[in-house]
Parts: C-alpha cells; sequence; structure tokens
C-alpha cells in the first residue's frame, strides 16, 4: 500500500512537470550549440522560407538593406563607459554611454525562463546567421536562415558555446512577452541602431523575471 502511495505521488508530481511551464518544454526545446571557433556571417540569398514553432514564416528580403539605410544615423556619441541592460520583467532593453540612457526598446526573452541573468560581455558580433533548434515533438522547432544583427554574450558560467544572443527577428513581432528559446529578440529596425553602436566586450546586465506565465 505504501509503495503504491509512492508511485501515486510520484505519478502526479510527473503529470504537474510535463504539463506545466517552465520544466518540461525547457528541457528539450534547446537551441543548438554553435563552435565559436567557425562563427561567420552566413547570408543565404535563395532562402525564402522559415520555420518557427513548426510553423514556416516567410524571410523578408533585402532585410539588412533595407534597415542600414533607414538606421544610417546612429544615436549616442560613441563615447564613455557602453552598457546594455536588459529588465526580464519589464521586457525592456536599455543602452547607457556613461549614466546617459541612449536607447530604450522592447524586447521579447526566453520561454520557460530560458534567457539567464547576470552580468555578460558581448565577444563577437555577426551581420546575418542561420539559427535553429527546438523540439518537432513539443511543437517548437525551428530553422530561422539569416537571421539579423546578432551579438553573442557570455561569461564564466554560461558558455560561448551555448550560443545565446542579441539579436533582429523576422519571425514574429509579439515583442513585449517572451517568445524566443534563450536569446533576447528585438525588432530589426531597432537592433539595427544598437548593432554599429555595441562593441565588442560591452557588457550586457540581465535581471528581472517575467510574472505572466502560460500554460501549454
Amino acid at each position: 500500500m505504501k509503495a503504491y502511495k509512492i508511485v501515486s505521488v510520484l505519478f502526479l508530481c510527473l503529470a504537474v512537470i510535463v504539463v506545466s511551464e517552465p520544466y518540461w518544454p525547457q528541457w528539450f526545446s534547446r537551441q543548438d550549440k554553435i563552435n565559436p571557433e567557425e562563427i561567420a556571417e552566413t547570408n543565404d540569398k535563395e532562402a525564402k522560407v522559415a520555420i518557427f514553432n513548426n510553423k514556416e514564416v516567410a524571410i523578408p528580403g533585402n532585410l539588412l538593406a533595407e534597415t542600414e539605410k533607414k538606421s544610417a544615423k546612429i544615436l549616442g556619441d560613441n563615447s564613455g563607459n557602453k552598457r546594455i541592460e536588459v529588465d526580464l520583467t519589464k521586457q525592456q532593453l536599455y543602452a547607457y554611454e556613461g549614466d546617459r540612457l541612449v536607447f530604450t526598446f522592447l524586447i521579447s526573452s526566453g520561454l520557460w525562463d530560458r534567457t539567464p541573468t547576470g552580468t555578460f560581455k558581448v565577444w563577437i558580433k555577426v551581420r546575418s546567421q542561420k539559427m535553429s533548434g527546438g523540439s518537432k515533438e513539443l511543437g517548437t522547432y525551428y530553422y530561422l536562415p539569416n537571421v539579423p544583427y546578432v551579438m553573442f554574450f557570455y561569461n564564466d558560467k554560461v558558455p560561448k558555446k551555448v550560443g545565446y544572443s542579441l539579436h533582429g527577428t523576422y519571425w514574429h513581432n509579439n515583442f513585449g512577452k517572451p517568445m524566443s528559446h534563450g536569446c533576447i529578440n528585438m525588432k530589426t529596425s531597432e537592433i539595427a541602431q544598437i548593432y554599429p553602436w555595441v562593441e565588442i566586450d560591452t557588457p550586457v546586465i540581465i535581471y528581472g523575471k517575467y510574472q505572466n506565465k502560460k500554460v501549454i
């Protein structure tokens, strides 16, 4: 009888884990690891369709050219101590030069608490990059050619190979709510302004916790 009760309790706990965030999806919906030694710009001009959460999404043409034309004027004076702060609670990104705020933008962080918190630094910038990961079985598979304006960040606890980054986004427009598999999603037109402003080793400070979780 005791064994039956123990099994019942374990089964109930497993059921809660399976149907509730943040546990189940995060174990099987990770982004693919990268090789830091082989990071390079990739731009597949023939790619027309991407996949996000098992659904096809059209890839906009001339994405980099259009945004660079519109963001030719870079805000900020490119001087002083630069840093980026990301508030996961408010889903906001702030960029500072010393004590002066020069950018404020909405972002979409990771579902299932997948965006790490702490102090990081940018280690490489890539104008365009293919990203993939997730799980077809869970409906979280993604294959995204030509992700624009990628800025990878890391620290001692989150290694480069995990592949966390800030980057532009063409597959959703739901900024202000978590949508990603861990990265910081931004509107392409907005990250295009930050991309030339950010330098290698610019600190990225991520804090907070998004409160409005959904049940899958």
